[in-house]
């Protein structure tokens, strides 16, 4: 597999390029000048995306690392650093912001989580709550109700697991055996998985079904390691004061489905939420996020089902919105990100974000 560890080697190179540079500006204090400039010069919000929050073991861990956002440990560090220099705000004073014109505090973060895992819940709220900092949890209800792994995650489990040596997926051209080290195995499934969300929702189905026929591995049998939330857990959140949005019903690409399923994704999963949490729900995550999981009809039928916000998981930040806006960058938090290209990544954005090799969201 020459090109995926050519691109792997580039990536760890971009990223340790990144880290020196981040660590010499924290060093010198260039980064909290040069942040602080830019908060005069531009005025946007910054909204951070993490995924998962967990310790794991690498060589025991069978699903996809990249959706690792934290360990406990770097979390509670980024939420200190966050308080301390910046404004975390909730989308819903953003929306407030859009509707009234009054102006947000300077420097606005807000944090949010793609698709709704357990440790979310179990790891990263407790963080959160003890500290003060306000969150939006992007779930997909689906998923909540029938407490059923996501089918990416499965793809990348039964990849890492499988005891056969042979894999053949036509709709992929992908006829080959099988590497033998888990970490091979999770390296080519990150990659297939990329290849796969080009693919119509349908045939991405399709390609996860059949594996766990041909393999006996049924995604009903769960996984302690990849469970979602369930909705006591959500609804003990927003009573806290973390927001929920929604991620549409079964984490499907919605612009590669049908519209009629497409506009139920949307609207069903607002309707759900709403009727679980018997609150309004305005905002929306589209599941992947990247330019091929949202288009204009997506954006129509968000608008017409009554969201006011919708955020994609193309990396960058937004002009604060003053009138509804569907279309919001995001800044990715990876694991391998240590506090000071944190610290720079949220002061600099510019120039420390950066396209996930993988589309994540």
């Amino acid at each position: 597999m020459p090109a995926l560890m050519d691109s792997n080697t580039d990536n760890v190179a971009r990223t340790s390029r990144r880290q020196i540079l981040a660590s010499l500006l924290c060093r010198t204090g260039l980064i909290g000048a040069a942040s602080w400039l830019r908060s005069t010069l531009i005025r946007d919000l910054r909204i951070l995306a993490y995924h998962r929050v967990l310790a794991v073991d690498e060589e025991r861990f069978d699903f996809d690392l990249e959706l690792v956002s934290a360990d406990p440990g770097q979390f509670r560090e980024q939420m200190r650093l966050l308080k301390r220099r910046f404004n975390p705000v909730r989308f819903g004073d953003v929306v407030t912001a859009m509707e009234t014109g009054k102006r947000l505090p300077p420097r606005p973060v807000v944090v949010s989580f793609d698709d709704g895992y357990d440790d979310n819940y179990r790891i990263a709220f407790p963080i959160l709550r003890e500290l003060g900092v306000p969150a939006m949890f992007f779930v997909s209800t689906g998923h909540i109700e029938s407490g059923l792994p996501f089918s990416y995650d499965w793809f990348v489990y039964m990849l890492c697991c499988t005891p056969a040596t042979h894999l053949r997926i036509v709709e992929l051209e992908i006829d080959q055996d099988l590497p033998a080290t888990r970490s091979q195995r999770r390296s080519l499934a990150v990659d297939l998985l990329d290849r796969m969300k080009g693919l119509d929702a349908r045939t991405q189905d399709g390609i996860v079904t059949k594996l766990e026929t041909e393999w006996s591995m049924p995604r009903a049998a769960g996984h302690a390691d990849c469970r979602p939330m369930n909705w006591a857990q959500l609804r003990e959140m927003h009573a806290a004061g973390m927001e929920i949005g929604s991620h549409g019903v079964w984490h499907n690409m919605l612009a590669k489905l049908p519209d009629g399923t497409m506009r139920e994704e949307v609207e069903g999963s607002r309707r759900t939420l709403e009727r679980e949490l018997e609150a309004p729900v305005d905002v929306i995550s589209y599941p992947v996020g990247g330019r091929d999981a949202f288009d204009d009809q997506v954006v129509t039928t968000a608008k017409a089902a009554g969201y006011k916000l919708g955020c994609s998981y193309v990396s960058g930040t937004s002009p604060v919105p003053r009138q509804p806006q569907f279309d919001l960058h995001r800044l990715p938090v990876e694991r391998h990100m240590n506090i000071d290209w944190f610290a720079s990544l949220i002061g600099l954005p510019e120039a420390f974000s950066y396209p996930s090799r993988h589309r994540l969201g």
